[in-house]
């Protein structure tokens, strides 16, 4: 049987209250439902607004729409990350500017922000990877304090990690989080836009109900979309809530197991990773050489594995004549494994032996 590298974990409580719901008579867009789920994730992140939406590449874009972003500005993003993050920006007619990242967090390097920012510079993409701040983050943001740029939060890899006791996402001017299949907690697709700033979310709330002054009239105040959120998939989001401090526990644990197990073998290394503070979403490693024949190698065992995200510059859809060298070392070294929240010990060891009997091959 394969290990897959990740896997959504639905059970009978998310079945039962999905049949509830239907049997209920509920109108099944988003109403009562999404209100108490958008309420469970403020009251465990601490944010003071929080609005559900269809997805996180959909947040991305309302976060940075409703923070005045528009054609003709420039948007700073790490070189290193789902292309969601540029894509969000590019969608609102900025121009997306790519900057390096450090090594040892894989998030925005503060050195190259400061080389590329020009007075066209509007917003910052910050994004935690794997739950990860930079350790430039006070530089950063003082930095787009000073010259009164957005600071937009891309945590939705981060949902469970913490920073000094503040929740991802609230370090900038709004963040936003990701519910789809490979998340933490999921909804199938989902995304939210959480911030401390009201301004912020009242032009949220319109963007994402085709510009409507209020919900459910038909007065138009500005351009907007239909990214609502649907009270079927919010009856699952609450069931998966009341499973998420078990899940950050555990998730920990799993990150623990493989680091205690694999940081001896030459080749392989991990990055630093405060598990008091930070959710590994995935399990990361850095392979020197040879992260293709791993792969092929897991693969021959049924257990799954996936690169890193590619360097955005070298995609075909940014392709550009540029140099990150840290973001070009770090996709061609990166690896993810196994890493869902239900394996078994049991699972990992295995799979930690059939790395150790790789290396042993070699």
């Amino acid at each position: 049987m394969t290990t897959p590298q990740m896997e959504p974990w639905f059970g009978d409580e998310e079945a039962e209250a999905v049949y509830a719901y239907m049997r209920s008579g509920g109108w099944v867009t988003e109403f009562a439902k999404t209100r108490e789920f958008e309420r469970l994730i403020a009251g465990y992140t601490g944010t003071k607004y929080c609005s559900v939406t269809t997805n996180g590449t959909t947040a991305l874009f309302l976060a940075l729409h409703a923070s005045g972003i528009t054609a003709g500005d420039e948007v700073i993003v790490p070189d290193y990350t789902m292309v969601a993050s540029a894509n969000a920006a590019a969608l609102t007619g900025a121009e997306v500017v790519l900057a390096d990242i450090e090594e040892e967090t894989l998030c925005l390097d503060f050195k190259s922000l400061e080389a590329v920012a020009t007075e066209k510079t509007k917003a910052i993409v910050l994004v935690s990877i794997n739950g990860r701040y930079p350790l430039s983050l006070d530089n950063i943001l003082a930095f787009a304090r000073e010259r009164g740029i957005k600071v937009i939060e891309d945590a939705a890899q981060s949902l469970g990690s913490f920073r000094g006791g503040k929740h991802a996402g609230l370090f900038g001017d709004v963040g936003c989080l990701s519910f789809s299949s490979q998340k933490i907690i999921s909804t199938g697709q989902g995304g939210a836009v959480i911030t401390n700033d009201q301004k912020i979310m009242e032009r949220v709330l319109k963007l994402r109900d085709f510009g409507r002054e209020k919900s459910g009239e038909d007065h138009y105040l500005t351009m907007g979309w239909n990214f609502k959120f649907t009270d079927l998939q919010a009856v699952v989001g609450i069931e998966q809530m009341q499973k998420l401090a078990w899940r950050v526990e555990r998730k920990k644990e799993i990150y623990k197991f493989y680091r205690e197990h694999l940081q001896g073998i030459s080749g392989i290394s991990f990055i630093p990773t405060d598990l008091d503070q930070v959710c590994p979403w995935f399990i990361d490693i850095l392979m020197e050489s040879r992260r293709e024949d791993l792969m092929a190698f897991l693969k021959d065992h049924d257990i799954g594995s996936r690169p890193f995200y590619p360097a955005l510059h070298a995609t075909a859809v940014y392709n550009r004549k540029e140099s990150h060298p840290v973001a070009e070392r770090i996709a061609r070294q990166g690896l993810w494994l196994p890493s869902a929240s239900q394996l078994r010990d049991e699972q990992i060891a295995k799979i930690c032996e059939s790395i150790k009997e790789f290396f042993k091959s070699d």
